[in-house]
């Protein structure tokens, strides 16, 4: 059976790094809504959708053949090669084994809370 002292001990540890990750992830979004970028890739999709309309509307005035694929944005990208294969089986691996120690960590801290209930 663990110490009382053990357990205090890696209740602290589990507690401090739960709140870097917290503070990490509140710094990033924190600092990428004050420096703008969320509105900067919203202002790129507003003036794109503005220039597709005037397109599309000098187009219908020209009396061209209106389709509506050509005013639309293209999203898709062709990442069929080594250096993209690799990076996502990487990361699939990564995840794999975050999502086991995560599983890992989660179970002692049920064994314990239950030893601790008995």
């Amino acid at each position: 059976m663990i110490k009382k002292e053990d357990k205090v001990k890696i209740y602290k540890k589990i507690f401090k790094f739960c709140f870097w990750v917290l503070l990490v992830t509140f710094l990033t979004l924190y600092f990428s809504n004050v420096t703008g970028y969320y509105d900067y890739n919203l202002h790129k999709k507003t003036v794109f959708t503005e220039e597709q309309i005037k397109r599309f509307e000098s187009d219908v005035q020209k009396g061209k053949d209106v389709q509506i694929e050509d005013y639309l944005d293209d999203k898709s990208y062709n990442y069929n090669n080594k250096i993209s294969a690799l990076g996502y089986n990487l990361s699939t691996t990564i995840g794999n084994y975050v999502k086991d120690g995560l599983n890992f960590v989660f179970d002692g801290l049920n064994n314990m809370m239950k030893e601790e209930n008995e």
